[in-house]
């Protein structure tokens, strides 16, 4: 079946259906990596997003329930150079090609995800249609004009957990055998309570705050500071997430009145942004972001270069942080701010994703610097 995927600055390309019919509507991003598509199209980082990959072929190792990052699909949209038709992984549980239609996610292959990706790294990243069948592009570049833009947006609330519960994990994460974790560098000398404000959070990190020793509470994002800091936590936690950090002034306020309270604070992503707030500062929208596997960040204090897995739009503007902020880590692509800590509270954050999945665990450090943390307070 055709597919055509048009974007809001007139051009339009033609190519196959490779999931679901019909018609979705998102903010066209490129994400550079070469694995972990699942992982990408179940992030709920990816809300209202239709992701590129820019890998000549995807799906080639198929689909497995244990790499699912949330309770479903995430993406609006989903767009491939070459779909694989067969899945060659012991792991395996199906094809890429029918996950996306059961799932109902409307994606297209065979175009030139190469020209499209010069396009959205030219222009910046904007909004999008994917529609199979008989479709008229003229009408789609209409549509995609009309979408709302992403700045303004409070994805948030569309993605958060509605009631709080406590993590349980599928596997022994003490258990050596266990296929796909990633042993920790230590766990933690007692039993350490996390409360965890879900944004839009992926699993893995759930994964590794349990594989450390930790026993995680999860919050939905409107749950009130002091709610979170009556079950007495050792640390709380800010999660990743979609939109625009900028509007969300009660994840902000929340932020705040736990970066006061003396407890470790750790954020990540969405998280990061949320504390940078809360710490005084201001975000605002990249070019075309941050979406990949392979980022080179370096650590300030060490001078060190961590390979890390990166998924946002937005930053921090280093200019508007205050003295009682130093920026540890930044990238080396464009020299944006990658990593905050408070020079009085126990508070810090990365943009990145050190719990990786997909990508690599160059990272992991930092949830045992968390444990670090919350120790050290007992």
């Amino acid at each position: 079946m055709k597919a055509i995927l048009a974007l809001e600055n007139g051009q339009w390309f033609e190519g196959t259906a490779a999931g679901a019919a019909g018609e979705t509507s998102g903010e066209v991003v490129f994400n550079t990596g070469l694995t972990g598509y699942q992982e990408i199209l179940t992030d709920p980082s990816y809300a209202r997003q239709i992701v590129v990959m820019t890998a000549p072929e995807i799906g080639n190792y198929g689909v497995a329930a244990d790499d699912e990052e949330s309770r479903g699909v995430q993406v609006a949209g989903f767009v491939v150079r070459e779909s694989s038709p067969l899945a060659s992984n012991w792991r395996a549980d199906g094809t890429l090609a029918d996950y996306l239609a059961t799932n109902g996610v409307v994606a297209i292959a065979n175009i030139d995800t190469r020209a499209l990706t010069r396009v959205l790294r030219s222009s910046g990243v904007m909004r999008g249609v994917i529609a199979t069948g008989a479709v008229d592009p003229g009408e789609l570049v209409e549509k995609a004009r009309a979408i709302p833009l992403m700045e303004g947006s409070d994805l948030v609330r569309e993605v958060t957990c509605e009631t709080a519960f406590d993590w349980t994990p599928v596997v022994d994460p003490a258990d050596p055998d266990a296929a796909y974790v990633v042993a920790p560098e230590r766990r933690a000398s007692r039993p350490l309570r996390v409360a965890a404000y879900d944004l839009g959070m992926k699993w893995n990190i759930l994964r590794r705050f349990a594989a450390y020793g930790c026993d995680v509470r999860v919050y939905p994002a409107t749950t009130p500071a002091g709610e979170v800091l009556a079950g007495r936590p050792d640390g709380i936690f800010f999660s990743n997430g979609p939109g625009d950090p900028a509007v969300l002034d009660y994840v902000v306020e929340n932020a705040r009145q736990a970066v006061n309270a003396g407890v470790p604070v750790f954020g990540i992503c969405l998280g990061h942004q949320i504390l940078a707030q809360a710490m005084g500062g201001r975000t605002y929208k990249l070019k075309f972001g941050h979406r990949g596997s392979n980022h080179p960040v370096k650590h300030l204090p060490t001078g060190q270069v961590e390979i890390t897995s990166q998924n946002h739009g937005f930053a921090v503007d280093p200019d508007s942080l205050g003295s009682d902020v130093e920026v540890t880590h930044v990238n080396l692509y464009d020299g944006t701010v990658e990593g905050l800590r408070h020079r009085r509270q126990p508070v810090f954050c990365v943009q990145y994703h050190p719990e990786a999945a997909p990508g690599p665990h160059d990272a992991d450090y930092l949830f045992r610097l968390f444990l670090d943390e919350m120790e050290r307070r007992a």
